[in-house]
């Protein structure tokens, strides 16, 4: 794993804004960086990133398994017990999901370690898609990377098949966000793309607009049942209102499926190292009044049950002079867990995190995320990658 300057394309946001990528800048920065690129060895990413994330989808699903049959665990983990009944029913019936994100921490040398997995709705997928592959066929066109470099990236073609066979039998998929969101909109209206070159009717709508009838059955504005809805919306936010209590009874497929709460929580990081104690990919978990945080030290990462791209994770070392870092937010009520303090690695100046993206149940690819502090927060940029032939 090598951090490579490169030249940046002249003409790459026109490129960005022509295949509606209109995030490539947020808050006025750059968002999207190609000033420089990773490059990678075929055998770091088949032993050292997918076969990992293939092994550690595996462990979330046993977690869901323990998780979803033990309501102690399930009030831990501040899930609500009005669903804890739907949350198993969900699981039994196998219901499908589609994709998720794992963060990783790795430096090209050891294993890749889990900080935590992104399952319910994670962002930063459209530039993994698509617009990185675009960036490296550019840069073999120009003669900017040699001809037969690769990347680890199959996720067009695996969300395609995925949301293929989630739209069946009907093939009408419905996509729902928060819509005056772009960051939001960018990654529905891929989705939505997606289910088009599947040969599904797609539409659109915003988060409000989704009505219910008699039967439970979610509608549009048309008052047209919906057979699967894919949902950019947290389900732990969904479960706390009004909306949230026809979750369990509705026949409309949902994705991400109810099962999943057990996987989008902090919580599943204290599971799965009581599960798998020891295990190489993992870093020591414990939920924050679990009497062994103690075996963590002065040295650890304290993380809401429900955080988000950052929010509130405290990064606490007595031993050294700064002592505390954090990052404001609104969770934390909910409840904490704190896990052993592994940073991220840094290449120059900056912090670096792998995401590598399971899609119906596969590795299907990865996107690297940058920034100028050690925590990953929605403000982080994102690199393009290569591997080396």
């Amino acid at each position: 794993m090598k951090r490579i300057v490169v030249n940046e394309r002249p003409d790459w946001k026109a490129q960005a804004e022509a295949c509606g990528f209109t995030i490539h800048s947020m808050y006025g920065q750059r968002y999207w960086d190609e000033r420089h690129a990773y490059a990678f060895s075929l055998e770091e990413i088949e032993t050292k990133l997918e076969e990992p994330s293939a092994k550690l989808l595996e462990m979330c699903y046993a977690a869901a398994e323990r998780i979803a049959c033990d309501a102690e665990l399930m009030r831990r983990m501040a899930i609500p017990p009005a669903y804890h009944d739907g949350i198993l029913r969900s699981w039994r019936n196998r219901e499908h999901d589609l994709y998720g994100r794992f963060d990783l921490s790795y430096d090209g040398s050891g294993p890749a370690k889990l900080l935590e997995f992104n399952a319910d709705t994670p962002t930063s997928l459209f530039e993994s898609a698509v617009f990185q592959w675009q960036w490296l066929e550019d840069m073999k066109q120009r003669g900017e990377l040699p001809s037969s470099v690769d990347q680890f990236n199959s996720l067009h073609e695996r969300l395609i098949d995925a949301i293929r066979v989630l739209a069946a039998p009907s093939g009408r998929m419905h996509f729902a966000g928060m819509l005056e969101s772009e960051e939001d909109l960018v990654t529905l209206n891929y989705l939505a793309d997606c289910a088009v070159q599947a040969g599904c009717e797609a539409k659109l709508l915003a988060m409000p607009d989704i009505g219910i009838d008699d039967t439970h059955w979610l509608i549009d504005l048309e008052d047209e049942r919906m057979d699967c809805l894919f949902k950019l919306y947290p389900l732990e936010d969904m479960v706390r209102e009004p909306f949230g209590r026809h979750m369990p009874l509705t026949p409309t497929r949902v994705i991400e499926p109810l099962w999943k709460l057990t996987l989008s929580n902090k919580g599943l990081l204290p599971v799965l190292w009581d599960m798998f104690p020891g295990h190489e990919n993992l870093l020591p978990a414990y939920f924050e009044d679990d009497p062994c945080i103690g075996v963590l030290g002065d040295r650890y990462v304290r993380k809401p049950l429900l955080s988000r791209e950052g929010a509130n994770v405290t990064l606490v070392n007595h031993e050294a002079s700064s002592g505390i870092y954090q990052v404001e937010g609104p969770y934390g009520e909910e409840g904490y867990i704190r896990q052993a303090m592994h940073l991220l690695p840094r290449f120059g100046n900056d912090w670096t995190v792998i995401g590598s993206w399971v899609v119906a149940g596969q590795p299907a690819g990865i996107g690297i995320r940058e920034d100028d502090t050690p925590i990953t927060r929605d403000t982080s940029r994102f690199v393009p990658h290569y591997i080396e032939s």
